[in-house]
């Protein structure tokens, strides 16, 4: 009976990596042609992903202080616990 339901997960696993390997497509070798370099842009991209830095800066503050807080309440509910046990 193991030896069968060996045989079957066997049968399954290698049906699965099979597709995986069958063979790419041809790719045409020409390359796009390469776009002209647009400086505005690229200082609009700069000037956005500076203020997503910006934004995601303060979100981690924001995180870091809920963090403390939560690290504050549970040190308070642990001290709850144990006075809670002796009275």
């Amino acid at each position: 009976m193991r030896a069968i339901t060996l045989s079957i997960l066997v049968t399954f696993a290698l049906a699965g990596i099979l597709p995986a390997q069958s063979p790419m497509p041809p790719v045409a070798s020409a390359q796009a042609p390469a776009a002209p370099d647009d400086s505005g842009s690229i200082q609009a991209a700069l000037k956005m992903l500076q203020e997503m830095k910006a934004a995601n800066e303060e979100t981690l503050r924001k995180q870091a202080a809920t963090l403390q807080q939560l690290d504050e309440l549970e040190t308070a509910a642990d001290q709850l616990r144990i006075f809670a046990r002796r009275g």
